[in-house]
């Protein structure tokens, strides 16, 4: 159990859309502003979590048109989320963001969000602790996955809300949100990278 216990945290901490997003989030609106959207990313992946456990995720992905609409929604969707976080506050008119993505925002991404169902997958297809009862090792893993996922966003939301306290410039503002945007936009490229080695692989 400490093993697995390990294992979610490694990797919910590690950057992804949820968590970058989160955090760009926290960092142009602020911490209360996003917890509306961290608890539409809770919703989410407990969905993902669910449907990975049934079996619904294996049979849908299975097929490989949908896995590719899968991806291309994925992309088109975190590229919306770093342009409204780019662009929150900025003078420029006709892109300016001032209200977050809220809860069905949060709930959208991880449906589509190709890292929750291969950490969701990795953690409920293996480290099996309880292999006798299958129902009890399934209960304390959504129990100890939702344990550390709360406190992790909750920490990416604050870190960025940080930044957003700070009496920061504009210009150092809009920066920041650049950057916050700019990881996203390289998991974009990390996750199309992986997406085509998938392709190619034998």
């Amino acid at each position: 159990m400490l093993t697995f216990a390990l294992a979610v945290l490694f990797l919910i901490i590690t950057p992804g859309p949820g968590v970058l997003s989160t955090a760009g989030l926290g960092a142009a609106y602020g911490f209360r502003p996003g917890l509306a959207y961290v608890l539409g990313l809770f919703i989410g992946t407990n969905l993902v979590a669910l449907a990975v456990i049934s079996g619904v995720a294996a049979v849908v992905l299975s097929v490989p048109v949908v896995r590719t609409v899968l991806m291309v929604a994925s992309i088109a969707y975190l590229l919306y989320l770093a342009a409204r976080i780019a662009f929150a506050g900025s003078k420029i008119a006709f892109i300016e963001a001032k209200a977050p993505p809220a809860v069905m925002a949060g709930i959208l991404l991880q449906a589509i969000n190709p890292k929750a169902y291969a950490v969701n997958t990795t953690l409920f297809a293996g480290f099996p602790y309880a292999p006798d009862n299958i129902m009890f090792e399934t209960v304390t893993k959504l129990l100890i996955v939702n344990t550390i996922w709360i406190p992790i966003h909750l920490g990416w939301l604050l870190a960025g809300a940080t930044l957003h306290r700070l009496n920061l410039s504009d210009r150092d503002q809009r920066r920041i949100n650049y950057v916050m945007a700019a990881s996203m936009l390289a998991v974009v490229v990390l996750a199309i990278f992986a997406a085509g080695d998938a392709a190619n692989a034998p």
